[in-house]
């Protein structure tokens, strides 16, 4: 028992050396990437590929720990295929990314947060035997919260940031969105 604790605290001080942020310094990260959307307990829905884009400022409590708050554009939704038609969910949010910054090796940070998402659009499109419809879709919520989880690795500034949104109250009545989430961005300091 003695030994795992000397380990673990050698490894958490050896952690400390490799911190990425700074105390009381403040960033901006314009980023873009994209999106791969489904909405859970729907049959038949398949990941839908959609734009992410926007920005996000961090600020550094500690050598190790930082806040970052953002705004992006976040096309979701899903795809469906039936009797050789193609339909399609889009669902177009703005998000606002709330996240604890962990900084664990040089450049590499664990991330979790809160980011409620407001609803600017909800379409369907369907396309099948020469013709294509699109119209608006009721019953999607104005707002809806979920959860996400990442990493990112930043070298030279530029930041490669992968999470999962794992949402925790439904788009509808009966579905939540799921989105795993890739972006590259360029950290400037302000």
């Amino acid at each position: 028992m003695k030994k795992i604790l000397v380990m673990a605290v050698m490894m958490l001080s050896s952690v400390a050396m490799f911190a990425q942020t700074e105390a009381g310094k403040l960033t901006v990260q314009p980023k873009v990437g994209m999106n791969i959307a489904n909405l859970t307990d729907l049959d038949g829905s398949k990941s839908l590929i959609g734009l992410a884009a926007g920005a996000e400022l961090e600020y550094g409590l500690t050598d190790m720990l930082s806040l970052s708050a953002g705004a992006m554009f976040s096309m979701q939704g899903a795809k469906f295929d039936e009797d050789g038609a193609e339909a399609k969910a889009k669902l177009n949010y703005l998000t606002v990314p709330v996240l604890a910054n962990v900084y664990v090796l040089p450049g590499l940070a664990v991330k979790l947060g809160l980011q409620p998402a407001f609803k600017l659009s909800a379409k369907a499109k369907a396309e099948g035997g020469g013709i294509e419809v699109e119209q608006d879709i009721d019953g999607v919520k104005s707002m809806e919260l979920s959860v996400p989880v990442g990493l990112s690795y930043e070298i030279s500034n530029v930041v490669l940031d992968a999470r999962y949104n794992w949402g925790i109250t439904k788009a509808d009545d009966v579905c939540k969105n799921s989105v795993f989430q890739i972006t590259l961005g360029y950290k400037f300091a302000l």
